[in-house]
């Protein structure tokens, strides 16, 4: 069960946002994402009720160990896509994808969780001036405070891809602004130069994904995993065409 907490729940814009997108959420029927049974209220109280997931938050599981094997990468991120696919063929853009919104279950089952829901969250922590951990994840529209749609959503899959192949964000800095300046005009140092002998497709793969202009990313979440699925099975990728230099603006 979640519940919102009291600061948000005094505001009755986000209120009304969270129970809009709550009930959004719980349409959704997917094996790849945490379900919502049920959106209400009580004594003022709004809260929701969840699947209970038995497992640890990708996060976490990526903080024991380290850089993650390829053979997981193409599990995990294959599940993501699913997930991501699933939503926005249902007009629903989670918004904060990252490995603390992602859970791993026992069995290797990946669930997406907090679609929707976390950004709003977030909206009041940037708002109070409180720090959030969704920047080193953040796509680059995001950033400049522009509208997002479902290729900002793969952005940042590109941004969990490349942690888990190299055990670190694509970026990092000292503070949030600075991060944030480098989702918009740097290109991600290529994880096989961090990672010795990893292939140089990988590269490619996550240079398209976080393409700073959304026209250049993988259109759809489909298109995104079926290209790397495509290089796992010996194929050439559509993102071997792509040249991340090409790409600043």
């Amino acid at each position: 069960v979640k519940i919102m907490r009291d600061e948000m729940a005094a505001d009755e814009e986000f209120r009304r946002r969270f129970c809009t997108e709550s009930h959004a959420v719980a349409m959704l029927s997917h094996p790849n994402i945490v379900a919502v049974y049920d959106v209400s209220h009580n004594d003022n109280v709004e809260y929701i009720v969840m699947e209970l997931v038995d497992g640890i938050t990708l996060k976490q599981y990526m903080e024991r160990k380290g850089m993650v094997a390829w053979k997981e990468v193409v599990h995990f991120t294959k599940q993501i896509s699913k997930a991501l696919a699933h939503a926005h063929e249902r007009g629903i853009i989670h918004r904060d994808i990252k490995p603390q919104n992602i859970m791993l279950l026992r069995d290797g089952t990946i669930k997406v969780g907090d679609f929707g829901i976390a950004a709003l969250e977030n909206e009041v922590y940037e708002n109070n001036g409180e720090a959030i951990g969704s920047i080193h994840y953040i796509a680059p529209e995001q950033a400049r405070g522009e509208s997002v749609d479902m290729r900002s959503d793969l952005y940042s899959a590109g941004c969990v891809l490349y942690e888990m192949l190299t055990g670190r964000p694509p970026f990092t800095g000292d503070s949030a602004v600075a991060i944030a300046y480098q989702h918009v005009s740097e290109v991600a140092t290529p994880p096989s130069t961090i990672v010795p002998g990893l292939p140089k497709m990988w590269d490619s793969i996550c240079a398209k994904a976080m393409a700073k202009d959304r026209q250049n990313r993988y259109a759809t979440a489909s298109e995104f995993k079926n290209d790397l699925l495509t290089f796992m099975n010996g194929g050439v990728p559509m993102a071997a065409a792509f040249n991340p230099l090409t790409d600043l603006t």
